[in-house]
């Protein structure tokens, strides 16, 4: 096991040196990504806490067993672990339920057009109807839109084929304009709908 890792090492060359159990691959490897499914983890629970475990508890699954990863499979390492921690997300909220209920209405009095177009309220409202969405639909949705992935990378991770995708990424908008639409929000000509 050699010193600390070539920056420049690819993932696949860190997870071959992790297989042969180089501890310092595998803590480049965890600084490497950690942000990135740090922030997909976040965006399926909805808590810093909760996303932290998803991760760690993701990254010592691969630590444990690393030859899981199959590059010949021809999934970029990055795109697997996306699964892996997609996977870990949707167990963990199994496991939490019931979910947490949307966001009360701004008020009684119907806002004015300034007032509903404030990006803050919008945006509560809208992390909260995410929230609430089936799980399916959300990791879809985290995936596509948040992640930047492509939807052949997303349905990959998923499980699904790129139709039985786009039919979660059409439900999760359909259902996410409703909900703001109920509060208030004109989402018909936004980036939500």
């Amino acid at each position: 096991m050699a010193g600390e890792p070539d920056v420049n090492l690819s993932d696949e060359s860190l997870m071959a040196r992790i297989c042969a159990g180089d501890h310092e691959a595998f803590a480049h490897l965890v600084r490497r990504h950690s942000r990135m499914f740090f922030a997909a983890a976040y965006r399926m629970c909805g808590h810093q806490e909760e996303a932290e475990d998803i991760v760690q508890e993701a990254f010592v699954k691969l630590w444990k067993n690393p030859h899981s990863w199959n590059p010949d499979a021809g999934a970029k390492f990055s795109t697997w672990f996306y699964r892996v921690v997609t996977n870990q997300a949707l167990d963990h909220m199994r496991r939490k339920r019931p979910q947490t209920e949307i966001p009360e209405t701004l008020g009684d009095d119907k806002p004015d057009a300034l007032d509903i177009l404030e990006e803050g309220q919008l945006q509560t409202s809208l992390e909260g109807a995410i929230q609430n969405l089936p799980e399916r639909q959300k990791a879809a949705l985290n995936l596509c839109f948040y992640e930047g992935l492509s939807n052949k990378e997303a349905a990959d991770i998923l499980g699904v084929g790129v139709k039985a995708l786009e039919s979660l990424l059409m439900r999760a908008k359909a259902a996410l304009r409703e909900e703001l639409g109920r509060k208030g929000y004109d989402v018909q000509h936004k980036k939500y709908g």
